[in-house]
């Protein structure tokens, strides 16, 4: 194994930027939110390969917004389950579809591919663009569907905090537990992307960093793109056992 990735123990897919909110904190900024998706056929096939030669604990999808190609994550994460993968995560911001049956669907087909932690994403800036109703809903059914679910906030300065965002935050976290649904810590908003932007009075003075950035000489996870992109190669036409071999920081 390249020794810059001796701990490699985690691989996420982007399985798209497509997405169904507009949030003023998102790290992605004006990123093209086009329709592109992951070729998750492919990504699972690098799975099997990365996964014989390294002890992987988890394997995350996310985006974008990742339910609005769910055939994706079926396949990756049921591959992940297959290869006896422990840790099997999808974040979501649960506003995927207008149909609530198909919504129940979802949640039982993530139950049924593997999914045992479901991070939903709501707060006040998730909730200036999705009604509240429809993560809340989805959180539920795929709680009755045996999927361990939490609700993941984004937090300004902290839970705390009073701040117009962060208070607007903890009521839409008490409609959550009102239904039973646990709260994630979440994590503190750095300025990148949309951020930088629109929040920047916040970060006038000791700006968190970002906290989901690896080390390039002791890579941890690996980040999969839906253009094929990851680490510094394209998994699409580089075998991804190739990719691993030659990166160098």
């Amino acid at each position: 194994m390249n020794p810059y990735l001796k701990n490699l123990r985690k691989a996420e897919y982007i399985i798209t930027y497509a997405c169904t909110g507009a949030c003023r904190h998102c790290s992605q900024g004006n990123i093209v939110r086009d329709s592109a998706c992951i070729d998750a056929s492919r990504a699972a096939s690098a799975l099997d390969k990365i996964a014989a030669s390294c002890s992987l604990q988890t394997v995350m999808c996310f985006g974008g917004e990742p339910l609005l190609y769910p055939d994706g994550v079926y396949t990756i994460i049921g591959r992940a389950k297959t290869l006896g993968i422990p840790h099997r995560q999808v974040i979501t911001n649960g506003c995927f579809t207008r149909d609530k049956a198909e919504a129940v669907r979802v949640a039982r087909r993530l139950f049924d591919c593997g999914v045992n932690d479901l991070r939903v994403s709501a707060d006040a800036f998730h909730q200036r663009t999705i009604p509240v109703e429809y993560p809340l809903e989805f959180a539920i059914a795929a709680a009755r569907a045996g999927i361990p679910v939490q609700v993941q906030p984004a937090w300004v300065q902290g839970r705390d905090a009073d701040n117009q965002y962060d208070r607007e935050t903890r009521r839409i976290m008490d409609i959550f537990a009102m239904s039973g649904i646990a709260e994630n810590p979440g994590n503190i908003i750095f300025p990148e992307g949309s951020a930088r932007e629109y929040l920047s009075e916040f970060f006038a003075q000791n700006a968190p960093q970002n906290p989901y950035e690896d080390d390039p000489y002791d890579v941890r996870c690996l980040s999969f793109e839906p253009s094929g992109k990851v680490l510094n190669g394209n998994f699409y036409n580089t075998d991804i056992m190739d990719i691993l071999a030659q990166y160098r920081p």
